[in-house]
């Protein structure tokens, strides 16, 4: 009888572990971001040509349908942020 409990309180253990998962393990990596100026206009689906004013106008426009109070993800809304940092930062550095 008590070898009996002792596996179920083993066995019960063991799924709880399972089901709450490791505590420590790796770290997961965080997004890549576009540190190409061509990967950040693939993101923001624009052309080489792009000025400031569309740059804006594109970040806005896909941050609100990715962002995630609008039931996008927040790796999508950290990549669309990136991809604008990276053109508005050349546009400010060419000027």
């Amino acid at each position: 009888m008590i070898k009996g409990l002792l596996i179920a309180a083993l066995v019960a253990y063991c799924g709880w572990w399972l089901w709450q998962g490791p505590k420590h393990g790796p770290k997961p990596m965080p997004p890549p971001r576009p540190s190409e100026e061509s990967a950040a206009l693939a993101v923001l689906g624009l052309g080489a040509d792009a000025d400031e004013a569309a740059i804006r106008a594109a970040h806005r426009r896909l941050l609100q349908a990715v962002h995630p109070d609008h039931g996008g993800s927040a790796e999508l809304t950290r990549r669309v942020n990136a991809a604008r940092d990276v053109l508005l930062k050349r546009r400010i550095a060419s000027d």
